[in-house]
């Protein structure tokens, strides 16, 4: 917007390995949020590597994100953050206290890297993660989330992940 000068909504995501929910939750915010987010993603026992079938998911729905490398969460706990969303339970057992951040919320989503069977099987366990998450982050942007008080906003965000959680 001509004239706009406030920061985008600065957003991270936590999760265990930092190779695919929390990649996959980066991408879709980085890619969809129109400029309004500014995501990263990190882990609390970073990957060697972001999963090859992440990458594939996304590049399904024409989102490129080969190339990009797990991060540790060193110094992120002191930056200012808007929003910080653990997406995992052992993440969120696991996360320093985020001492910039204005809120932390959470998500447990099932974790893709842990199914079995077939390459299908496992190519189809994560499209639903991404699904998931798609469906998470359509809901995330279309809140108001700059102008919710923290504890609102953690309410909404939470209030979110238990929404599919059931589904």
């Amino acid at each position: 917007m001509e004239g706009q000068t406030s920061q985008p909504f600065r957003i991270l995501i936590v999760c265990t390995g930092n190779s695919a929910r929390s990649q996959m939750a980066e991408a879709l915010l980085t890619t969809r949020g129109g400029g309004r987010f500014a995501a990263e993603s990190a882990g609390a026992q970073p990957a060697g590597r972001v999963s090859r079938r992440a990458v594939a998911a996304l590049a399904e729905l024409g989102i490129d994100w080969s190339g990009k490398t797990p991060r540790g969460l060193a110094g992120l706990e002191q930056e200012p953050w808007d929003l910080v969303i653990t997406v995992c339970d052992s993440a969120r057992q696991a996360c320093p206290v985020f001492t910039g951040a204005r809120a932390v919320a959470h998500w447990d989503l099932p974790d893709p890297m842990d199914a079995l069977g077939s390459e299908e099987e496992v190519r189809e366990a994560f499209r639903r993660s991404r699904d998931t998450i798609v469906a998470l982050i359509e809901r995330l942007i279309a809140l108001p989330v700059e102008a919710l008080s923290p504890q609102a906003l953690v309410q909404r965000i939470n209030e979110l992940g238990a929404e599919l959680a059931r589904r």
